[in-house]
C-alpha cells in the first residue's frame, strides 16, 4: 500500500519497514510504529540523502528531541534545516493517518465473525439437546488434552463461554509455581474461537486503554501472569465490574498543537489469570471464582500415562 499526497509518499507495503521519500530525502522507519499510545510516537528512523545516512530513535511527538535530530542531519548529511525540518513534518502527519487508518482497519477485522454452515449448526445443536451434556462436556475436554482436573476444567470452560453474557464470571488459578496453571489455562481457552480470546503475557499500565472501543467487548482475555500485572489491575477491575474504562490524555500533532482525547473502551469481558500468590488483592479476588491446581502424586501419575501413550 502507499499513500500519496502531492510530492510525498509513504510507502507501507511492509509494516516493519515503511518508506518516506521527499525529493532527494529517503527515511526509513525501521521496526514500524506501534499502534497504541496516540499520546506518543516514538520510531527509529534511518534518513538518507544520497551516499550519505544515519539511524535515530526519536518520539516524533517531542520538539526537543526534534530539534536535536533536524540540527544533526543537517550537520552530517549537509542538508538545509528547514529542508529535514519540513520533511520530518509530513512523515509526522503521513504517520498520524496510517495509525489511525491501521487502528480502524484492525478493530474492523476483530468484528468479523465466522459464519457457521447448516451443518455445523445442526451439529452444535444436537450436541447441547443431548443428555448429559456437563458430563459429555467434561469429558470432551480431557479428550482436547486437558488431563486430570476434572472438575477445574470443566468449572474453566464454563466460565469462558459466559463472555457472551452481559455480566460475564471470572476466575483466577492458584498453585505453585510450575505446577501447570499456565497450562490448564492454555489449554481450555484455546477451546474458545480465536475470534473470541486474547492472551496477553505481558502488559503497560495504560495499554487496556488503548484498545479499540468495542475491541474488547465479549471477548476472553487470558493474562498469563497476574503477579507481573499489578499496574493493571485497577482497570482490569473497572472492567470486570463497570463494564467499560475511560481516560482522558493530551495528544501533540506535529505542529506541536494539543488537544485532549477521551479514551473509552467497552466491555464486558471475561477475565482470566494464574497467580503463585494465594493473598490477591481483595477487590480482584472478590470478583473472580479461585481454583487451586491439583498437586496430588494421582495428578501426576495421569500425566505420566498420558505421555506414555503418546510415545
Amino acid at each position: 500500500m502507499v499513500q500519496e499526497v502531492s510530492h510525498r509518499s509513504l510507502d507501507t507495503t511492509n509494516p516493519e519497514h515503511i518508506h518516506y521519500r521527499q525529493g532527494a530525502i529517503e527515511i526509513t522507519i525501521l521496526g514500524g510504529i506501534r499502534l497504541e499510545g496516540l499520546d506518543r510516537m516514538r520510531v527509529t528512523l534511518k534518513i538518507q540523502v544520497e551516499h550519505l545516512s544515519l539511524r535515530h530513535s526519536l518520539d516524533l511527538y517531542n520538539d526537543n528531541q526534534v530539534e536535536k535530530l533536524v540540527r544533526k542531519v543537517a550537520d552530517k548529511l549537509e542538508i538545509g534545516t528547514s529542508v529535514i525540518t519540513a520533511a520530518l513534518n509530513e512523515l509526522t502527519d503521513l504517520l498520524e493517518q496510517y495509525r489511525l487508518s491501521e487502528i480502524e482497519r484492525t478493530a474492523s477485522n476483530q468484528n468479523e465473525r465466522k459464519i457457521l454452515t447448516e451443518a455445523e449448526i445442526k451439529s452444535a445443536q444436537s450436541y447441547l439437546s443431548a443428555p448429559n451434556l456437563m458430563e459429555r462436556t467434561k469429558e470432551d475436554i480431557g479428550k482436547a488434552g486437558v488431563i486430570g482436573e476434572e472438575n477445574n476444567r470443566l468449572l474453566m470452560y464454563l466460565i469462558f463461554t459466559s463472555r457472551k453474557r452481559e455480566a460475564p464470571l471470572h476466575i483466577v488459578s492458584l498453585g505453585s509455581s510450575g505446577i501447570g496453571k499456565t497450562h490448564l489455562q492454555e489449554k481450555v481457552g484455546a477451546l474458545i474461537p480465536e475470534e473470541d480470546r486474547i492472551e496477553i503475557t505481558t502488559l503497560s499500565e495504560n495499554a487496556f486503554y488503548y484498545f479499540g472501543k468495542r475491541q474488547l467487548q465479549n471477548k476472553l482475555i487470558l493474562i498469563e501472569d497476574l503477579d507481573g500485572a499489578e499496574d493493571v489491575l485497577y482497570p482490569l477491575r473497572e472492567l470486570q465490574s463497570k463494564r467499560r474504562i475511560s481516560k482522558t490524555v493530551v495528544h501533540k500533532n506535529s505542529k506541536g498543537e494539543t488537544r485532549t482525547v477521551h479514551l473509552t473502551v467497552e466491555g464486558p469481558v471475561s477475565v482470566a489469570g494464574c497467580t503463585t500468590k494465594e493473598s490477591l488483592y481483595e477487590d480482584n479476588a472478590n470478583r473472580s471464582f479461585l481454583i487451586y491446581i491439583d498437586e496430588s502424586r494421582e495428578q501426576d501419575e495421569k500425566v505420566m500415562h498420558y505421555q506414555r501413550k503418546l510415545s
